[in-house]
């Protein structure tokens, strides 16, 4: 006879043991799928991050190699270098004894009236009508000065801040003891302008013998750089840094290099530079006061060919907000760990609780029948 229904009948209590061994190992399991994907999606953002400090790192060099290149463009223009020739020329005619007391007397002059006709002879001159047009093609030029191998101004857009600057590390760098020398300082603040600005030295030489007879010191305005770094950056909590190899920050968003701010996320950057798998990944977990963030981090090179370049950029963001797409999951995850713990204690205490019961009837009716043969045995009597 063909069946109607199938039917089958499973007890409460072999269902409760199916679900909690089907159950509690699943959500085990997905609670450690849960950690990976938060580990998975720190490392991915992590690289992100470096991606995009890697690219700012490529723009900050290529702003100060094309910053330099317009500045040998300016040394080996054809007025620049005639002015220098010339200066040469004199000095040479000249005692050094006496050229050096003739420097020594004007920069005690210097500023003061009696040096007038000095300066106005410097800025009245070819090579200086040449430097301000090239700053009026190029507002990034602030002040542009031609020096002569002793380092005296021969041309120049303004009116230097010294005669002959010869003590000062730019000329020690720039002339390089007689054999020049790409020289660029770290970010200044100029307080006219109120401008950062770094001072770029190009060496000048001899054509014939390559020896150096001067150099091109300009300042150039370096906020073309920072605005980019600046700019608005994914997420609500991801911000640019641009600092020192001392934590130093040169660029920030509301901070200035003359703030002399240090960066907190740079500590984890050093750490993570020292190892090689830091180095490597380039990017670090930083422990801030409002919780931690993910820094990536790329170095500029810079200070390959300029020492006082020792620059970093690091793209951070709140591990919060960066792991927020996963933290729901986690959560879920612990809260169903815990309901399985739960069931599983449950059935532990319902198991005892149901032996230590079946026991007990079971221990009822051995004593039973003794009772009753002890009552039939006094009957008898």
């Amino acid at each position: 006879m063909p069946l109607d229904r199938f039917e089958v009948r499973v007890s409460l209590e072999k269902l409760l043991i199916l679900l909690i061994v089907i159950l509690v190992p699943l959500n085990f399991i997905g609670l450690y799928l849960a950690m990976q994907s938060h580990t998975a999606l720190e490392q991915t953002t992590g690289r992100l991050l470096r991606g995009i400090a890697q690219s700012d790192a490529i723009a900050a060099r290529q702003f100060i190699d094309d910053r330099i290149t317009d500045v040998a463009a300016i040394a080996t223009q054809p007025s620049a270098v005639d002015a220098i020739v010339a200066a040469k020329r004199a000095s040479d005619r000249s005692n050094a004894a006496a050229t050096a007391a003739k420097v020594a007397d004007i920069e005690r002059k210097w500023d003061t009236m009696a040096a007038d006709p000095v300066v106005a002879g410097i800025l009245a001159s070819r090579a200086s009508q040449a430097l301000r047009r090239h700053r009026e093609l190029d507002p990034r030029f602030l002040k542009v000065i031609l020096l002569d191998t002793n380092g005296v101004p021969v041309a120049a857009t303004d009116k230097p801040v010294h005669y002959a600057p010869v003590d000062e590390v730019f000329w020690q760098g720039v002339s390089a003891q007689g054999k020049g020398a790409v020289y660029v300082s770290e970010v200044l603040y100029d307080e006219v302008s109120k401008t950062n600005y770094v001072g770029v030295g190009f060496p000048v030489l001899d054509a014939a013998s390559r020896r150096f007879i001067g150099a091109v010191h300009a300042l150039v305005d370096v906020s073309g750089l920072f605005a980019p770094l600046n700019r608005e950056q994914p997420g609500l909590s991801t911000g640019t840094v641009l600092v020192r190899d001392d934590g130093t920050v040169i660029s920030a968003p509301n901070v200035t290099p003359s703030m002399r701010v240090k960066s907190e996320e740079y500590g984890a950057v050093r750490d993570a530079l020292g190892t090689l798998q830091g180095r490597q990944a380039s990017y670090a977990i930083a422990g801030m006061r409002e919780g931690n963030r993910i820094v990536g981090f790329a170095d500029t090179g810079l200070s390959e060919s300029y020492s006082n370049l020792r620059w970093f950029v690091m793209v951070s963001q709140s591990e919060r907000e960066a792991l927020a797409p996963v933290r729901a999951v986690g959560y879920f995850a612990i809260l169903m760990v815990v309901v399985g713990l739960l069931m599983v204690t449950l059935l532990a205490a319902y198991f005892f609780l149901y032996r230590t019961q079946e026991m007990a009837d079971i221990e009822v009716p051995n004593h039973l029948p003794q009772e009753d043969h002890e009552e039939e045995h006094a009957r008898a009597r």
